[in-house]
This record gives structure tokens, C-alpha cells and sequence, in this order.
């Protein structure tokens, strides 16, 4: 899995990408073929805003999420990530299970 962090009108620390590797680590587990997640950080005064897109093989994924501080808004930027990476898993797994009994009911 490879992160890009990038900043929009802000410096992005090392602390900050650390922060992010670590909390976006955890989203490899899901799917086993390698995906690149590209992070934007920003601030949208009082708030502070994070963007994440993750593209694999044939799918884009698009999430953001503010918070009070950049670290609150990694945090949720991660859980929506996972969310949503598990939810497609979900439905590829669905997808697959569903041609394998449509081709049974054509052979039978």
C-alpha cells in the first residue's frame, strides 16, 4: 500500500504523516492486491479537513471527514475508509457468490 500526504495551504508535518501512515496502516488488511491512498489535509476555518481517495485495481473510493483538530479528522477519515473498503469487499464477495449460483441454475 503506498500513502501520499499532501497539504492544502498548511505544512504537513512529519508527526502529521507518521499519524497518517499509522491510522491508514490498518486499511491493507481488507484487500491483499496493492492500492494507493492519497491524502489531502486542509483547513476550512474553525474546522480542519481531511480527504482521502483510494484507487485499486478497476475501483476509486472517496471519503472526507472534519474535526475539531487535524488529528480528530485523520481519525474519522480512517474509520469511513475502513468502513467503506469493508462495504465494497462485501459486495465483490456478493458479486462473485451470486454468478456461481446463476451458473449452477444454467447447468442444473
Amino acid at each position: 500500500m503506498q500513502i501520499e500526504t499532501h497539504g492544502q495551504q498548511i505544512d504537513v508535518t512529519p508527526a502529521l504523516r507518521d499519524y497518517v501512515e499509522n491510522r491508514f496502516s490498518r486499511l491493507g488488511r481488507h484487500f491483499e492486491h496493492p492500492c494507493q491512498i492519497r491524502v489531502q489535509l486542509g483547513l476550512d476555518k474553525p474546522q480542519h479537513r481531511a480527504e482521502a481517495t483510494v484507487t485499486m485495481t478497476g475501483r476509486s473510493l472517496h471519503a472526507d471527514a472534519n474535526g475539531v483538530d487535524m488529528y480528530a479528522a485523520i481519525d474519522l477519515l480512517a474509520d469511513k475508509l475502513d468502513r467503506l473498503l469493508m462495504k465494497q469487499k462485501e459486495k465483490m464477495v456478493d458479486h462473485h457468490r451470486g454468478e456461481s449460483i446463476a451458473h449452477l441454475d444454467v447447468i442444473g
